[in-house]
């Protein structure tokens, strides 16, 4: 799993850099245009952000990427202890929020409450007799071992972390291939249609002229 930190304090920064290394795959910034940057540049699987930070603060990071589609879950550290900063947090797309001082276990404890809910773990049970193992790209089917390309099971995961809501197939686009590699409507239908050989048509939901749900 790889994180995005956006954290102005440079002795808590190594120490959360030092601590989530046990784990995870750590991408650490000071400053918010260059962790837009990077979000734009790179694909994280959650992101962390201070709220106050010397060239900007990470709610408004965080609404300009929500605009653009980016619904990776986000985690707000901050010193403020104004309920306003709260409220602005989760009105931004915050899905976590914890306020320092804090202990590191604390932490871990929410980041592993995310994987929970958005799916981030390595193995997911999909259904009663399907395992998706993320990191090999491979569905397990009753006894039955299938291969999928590594789009498919991005584009399998991002549906399966979203399956709250309908996602648009512009936003799948947005999401699975980088910008300039991006391909038409048409590379949607297509892994669309490959998943569905694999899951059932029951899985993968069309909603007409909104997008898919995984269901």
């Amino acid at each position: 799993m790889k994180i995005l930190l956006l954290e102005d304090d440079t002795a808590l920064a190594n120490i959360l850099v030092d601590f989530l290394e046990d784990d995870y795959e750590v991408v650490q910034t000071y400053s918010m245009k260059q962790a837009e940057s990077l979000s734009e540049e790179k694909k994280f699987d959650l992101y962390i952000f201070d709220i106050n930070v010397p060239d900007g603060d990470g709610i408004s990071l965080l609404k300009s990427l929500r605009a653009f589609h980016d619904e990776t879950p986000t985690i707000f550290i901050t010193a403020f202890h104004d309920t306003k900063y709260l409220k602005s947090a989760f009105e931004s797309g915050a899905n976590d929020f914890i306020k320092k001082p804090f202990d590191l276990e604390e932490l871990a404890q929410r980041i592993e409450n995310i994987k929970r809910h958005f799916g981030l773990d390595t193995l997911i049970f999909l259904g009663k007799e399907i395992l998706f193992n993320t990191k090999t790209y491979t569905l397990k089917i009753e006894e039955k071992n299938l291969k999928m390309t590594h789009k498919e099971s991005e584009f399998l995961h991002y549906l399966y972390k979203n399956r709250a809501r309908v996602v648009s197939s512009d936003e799948l686009l947005q999401n699975i291939w980088e910008f300039d590699e991006m391909p038409g409507d048409d590379a949607v239908r297509t892994v669309v249609k490959n998943l569905r050989k694999y899951l059932g048509k029951e899985h993968i939901i069309n909603i007409r002229g909104e997008g898919y749900k995984f269901e």
